[in-house]
């Protein structure tokens, strides 16, 4: 059966291959999975990530980080999802874990961190918080 949150997929792909410590983990490729990874690289959570193909079809292959065998991603939760979309402004946007966290949101200058929406002062949609 199709997926109705392929952020989601995307999001548990990334959970359980942490849990399981793989090196790295393969799902489909789409711009906004792209951009999140994008952000998770910059922010230290993943070591990187690259465009491929499989079978024909592209797709996104993610290599996870370890220091210690342990993830850099001990925690990420889908906020907003399609049967309820969570929207903040700048003002309101949340902290995760007093700041130890991000929070990720898709606005019209493109998917920022939370950080980078507060600066540039524009708010959006919540998609996910990582720690």
């Amino acid at each position: 059966m199709a997926s109705h949150d392929p952020l989601g997929d995307f999001l548990t792909i990334l959970r359980n291959g942490a849990r399981a410590e793989l090196a790295t983990v393969t799902t489909q490729w789409s711009n906004v999975r792209e951009g999140v990874a994008a952000i998770l690289k910059k922010n230290g959570y993943i070591a990187d990530f690259k465009k491929g193909e499989k079978n024909g079809l592209p797709v996104l292959e993610v290599t996870l980080k370890y220091t210690n065998r342990t993830s850099a991603i001990s925690g990420i939760k889908r906020v907003s999802s399609p049967g309820r979309r969570v929207y903040a402004g700048y003002t309101d946007l949340p902290k995760v874990i007093g700041g130890m966290g991000i929070s990720i949101l898709t606005t019209s200058k493109g998917i920022k961190s939370d950080r980078e929406a507060r600066q540039e002062k524009i708010g959006g949609e919540l998609l996910a918080q990582v720690w």
